[in-house]
């Protein structure tokens, strides 16, 4: 993690880490496969929270012809967490889960490039560097207090600092239980 980071750096670097995961859920096998799989769906819940309660607000006050990019923004977010809603509880063992995780990889591949392509040069066009450095700094934190795991239907910046932190207790709760147990 780089201090020096602002918010666009940060959310391309992880990008190419979720890129990177889906890669190794691809050849991994048995233990491992579970494991990078807890992985890529902590990171693409944490993420998400983190851009839905900072990015796009920040997005949507810059001017508001910017409106239509956020909210096509949030419906492919509230698609990918039913997606992942629907992997998390099937297993990576289950019959189908490859079909669906083709499916979710298509669809955050699509997501991180409308980001990257429509919201990021509005960002970097409109804010200072201080200020993007400011957002990652604000990005980490929202993320290190995210849930876990995906909440569909708490797309919107008032619905995650809502049902955020609850759902973040039970989620991490639940991550040291299956660290426990081992699953």
């Amino acid at each position: 993690m780089e201090n020096n980071e602002d918010v666009i750096e940060l959310l391309q670097r992880q990008h190419r880490e979720i890129r990177e995961l889906f890669t190794q859920l691809e050849s991994a096998e048995d233990d491992q496969r579970r494991k990078v799989f807890r992985s890529l769906v902590r990171l693409l819940a944490v993420h998400e929270t983190a851009e839905e309660e900072v990015v796009h607000p920040e997005i949507r006050d810059l001017e508001p012809a910017a409106e239509p990019v956020v909210e096509a923004r949030l419906g492919e977010e509230h698609r990918a967490k039913e997606l992942l809603t629907t992997l998390d509880k099937m297993g990576p063992d289950a019959d189908g889960f490859d079909t669906l995780l083709v499916q979710l990889r298509d669809d955050v591949f699509a997501h991180a490039e409308h980001e990257e392509r429509e919201e990021f040069p509005m960002l970097r066009a409109h804010r200072p560097p201080e200020r993007l450095r400011a957002m990652a700094a604000t990005v980490r934190v929202a993320e290190a207090v995210a849930p876990t795991r995906p909440h569909p239907g708490a797309e919107s910046a008032k619905a995650n600092l809502l049902l955020g932190p609850p759902a973040a207790i039970i989620d991490r709760a639940r991550d040291a239980i299956r660290a426990v147990l081992g699953r």
